[in-house]
């Protein structure tokens, strides 16, 4: 077994997440969000609580605990001290 790592990509319409134990995938998963969702947000910053919600949610739902991941790779506004 090596490090865990979760690679978020927040886009306009899903939240992409990626598990890998080195370079090896072990999940991918597309959230995908409802126009109606998005538009309570006034903008990406705003919805990081609710995004990180559906990501830990994600996660437990394969039961992943995050406390083995070695690091949190994202694109704008997610790292590992936001996710935890």
């Amino acid at each position: 077994m090596g490090y865990k790592v979760l690679a978020i990509n927040p886009g306009s319409t899903s939240t992409k997440i990626a598990l890998y134990d080195d370079e090896r995938p072990l999940l991918e998963v597309t959230l995908r969000h409802k126009t109606e969702e998005i538009a309570q947000f006034p903008d990406i910053i705003n919805q990081l609580d609710w995004r990180r919600g559906l990501i830990l949610t994600a996660l437990r739902e394969k039961e992943f605990d995050i406390k083995q991941l070695a690091a949190v790779i994202g694109r704008e506004l997610f790292d590992v001290e936001l996710l935890l």
